[in-house]
């Protein structure tokens, strides 16, 4: 059906909405909005669903959401004794994520699936673990992390507790697609519970579990206990799921001195201080910065509404605040992890570190001097997920560590997703640790900088939203892709990695090899020096994204090649007129 059918259909087939047919009838003069919401499917993939709240089609609503949840049930129901173990529901502090989270797991009981639904708002990992520990079929968090507070989302998690692969992912969205939008089957809360299907997730069990094994993460418990008292540190949860695990988390390891921004304390659908709850924003940190000023305190903790995502801000030589990079925090962990283990005698022989291949090269450095694997994977925190499971069934490796430059990290096997209150542990953690040799975190960094070269990076967002947006974004990708640079800023590109076309070109010699990735729309140029260039479109917002990677010896060299690269690498994302 053509959009305007699509629209149409909606006015009548809810017309005993009151709320969404008003809605509907409020945008009839509005061609291009009209078009926007009903042109296609809201799209379901390995990140579920996420786009922006309102009536329609491609829209977060409580339609969309039963339909989506319909065709989870319909493909857990395949295989009767998986759709028995049931399926866990948590959610942030969004706009609707309550009643989205209440909605499906309604749909689900009246497909006579148990549905485990969190009392309250919790972290990711919370969900990742709980899937894991009650040993579920499948869990689904509402949220759409770090987004603007008009947008929400749905991702569905595997039994392993990371996000659906795509194979999962295609089979779930071909269930999807078989229904309508009024086809989703529905139970009362009353008769859900009665029959024993909803069951409440709110006895603590869940929680006290995973915070006795995030605590096991620890490298020098003893330490930390002795000098967390002296550590002050500000933590602001940006209004999210975050401030009630990560307070905890850090006065059960002996870290007592945490101011919390007051202004972003209690969960907020408006997000009505900033602008964007986002630990990548500068702005972001602008109450907290303010807060530690006052207070004295050594490190800035933020954490994103769904607690999946750390930033931190630290005191540099001069004592102002500094906000690291997710690649900076990422190589602090690292090395805090891997140097610990090895003077404690405890890094295992066959241990190995994941990243995605946007982000930072200091790692394979960091790794390589302490004779630790280390494993590129494509962005997305389920590829990393998938690492730790294939380690597990080969026991070829021992996970130890694994990060994305967009501030997520990861230190356990327990939780299969990005770890806000695991990485809050860490860096606390290293802070205290650091301060009893009378460094500060970045100290540390420079230290790492000094002894593995100067790493910095740069990243570009162009937000293109839309029909237009999309069609944009395929013709700058298509763009490179027929005419890939030679040269950035002057500088040789000696191989051009096509994860689409799953090929590895080199420039010189035109040899051409195999990519063992998945398929995925992405450009990734190997420079010459170690450098990297990678263009790629979002796969959870309408952006495309620009990624730089550079080293030198000095940062003054460092930043010179940066500069260098910038401006012609920016010009591979300008839309031709």
């Amino acid at each position: 059906m053509s959009y305007r059918q699509n629209y149409e259909a909606w006015l009548r087939d809810f017309s005993q909405d009151t709320d969404t047919r008003a809605e509907l009838i409020s945008i009839a003069n509005d061609e291009k909005e009209i078009e926007e919401r009903f042109y296609k499917d809201l799209s379901f993939g390995t990140a579920g669903m996420r786009g922006l709240l309102g009536a329609g089609m491609n829209r977060m609503n409580v339609y969309t959401v039963r339909r989506a949840t319909q065709g989870l049930a319909d493909f857990l129901r395949a295989d009767p004794g998986r759709a028995e173990q049931g399926v866990v529901i948590a959610y942030d502090s969004r706009r609707m994520s309550p009643e989205f989270a209440r909605e499906t797991a309604l749909v689900l009981c009246a497909n006579g699936i148990p549905a485990y639904l969190f009392d309250a708002l919790r972290p990711v990992a919370l969900l990742s673990f709980g899937v894991r520990y009650l040993k579920a079929a499948a869990g689904v968090v509402i949220t759409a992390s770090h987004n603007p507070p008009e947008h929400n989302g749905y991702k569905v998690y595997g039994e392993d507790g990371a996000q659906i692969g795509p194979e999962t992912a295609d089979a779930v969205t071909a269930a999807i697609k078989a229904l309508g939008f009024g086809d989703a089957k529905r139970m009362t809360e009353a008769e859900a519970l009665e029959k024993g299907l909803l069951r409440l997730i709110g006895n603590r069990d869940v929680d006290d579990e995973y915070m006795r094994r995030v605590k096991t993460l620890s490298i020098h418990p003893e330490t930390v206990r002795e000098a967390g008292k002296d550590l002050k540190i500000v933590y602001t949860p940006l209004h999210g799921s975050g401030n009630v695990p990560v307070r905890r988390i850090l006065k059960e390891i002996g870290v007592t001195n945490v101011s919390v921004v007051k202004e972003q304390e209690a969960p907020d659908p408006n997000f009505s201080t900033i602008r964007v709850p986002n630990p990548e924003d500068p702005a972001a940190f602008t109450l907290a910065i303010r807060l530690a000023k006052e207070v004295g305190a050594d490190v800035i903790f933020g954490t994103d509404p769904d607690c999946d995502r750390l930033g931190v801000a630290v005191r540099d030589k001069s004592g102002q605040f500094r906000l690291l990079t997710g690649n900076q925090i990422g190589c602090l962990m690292l090395y805090y992890i891997i140097s610990g283990k090895q003077a404690q005698g405890t890094l295992p022989g066959n241990g190995a570190v994941v990243k995605s291949i946007v982000s930072t090269e200091l790692a394979r450095a960091i790794c390589g001097h302490f004779g630790v694997a280390l494993y590129d994977t494509l962005t997305g925190f389920k590829f990393i997920g998938e690492k730790i499971q294939q380690f597990e069934d080969t026991g070829e490796h021992t996970f130890l560590f694994g990060f994305e430059e967009s501030y997520g990290y990861l230190s356990s096997t327990f939780v299969r997703d990005k770890d806000g209150v695991n990485a809050s542990l860490l860096i606390a953690e290293a802070a205290a640790y650091y301060g009893t040799q009378g460094k500060t975190l970045w100290d540390v960094m420079e230290e790492i900088f000094r002894k593995f070269g100067y790493y910095l990076e740069y990243v570009e967002s162009t937000t293109l939203p839309g029909i237009d947006g999309l069609k944009v974004m395929g013709e700058i990708m298509a763009r490179i892709r027929k005419s890939p640079p030679r040269e950035i800023g002057g500088v040789k590109v000696k191989r051009v990695l096509d994860f689409m076309a799953g090929t590895d070109t080199e420039m010189d010699s035109g040899k051409v090899a195999g990519l063992d990735y998945p398929h995925s729309d992405v450009l990734y140029f190997a420079m010459e020096g170690g450098h990297f260039v990678c263009v790629r479109p979002s796969g959870t917002e309408p952006k495309i994204k620009l990624y730089l990677n550079v080293n030198a010896g000095t940062e003054h060299e460092a930043k010179e090649m940066l500069d260098l690269l910038k401006e012609d690498a920016e010009n591979l994302l300008r839309a031709e007129d």
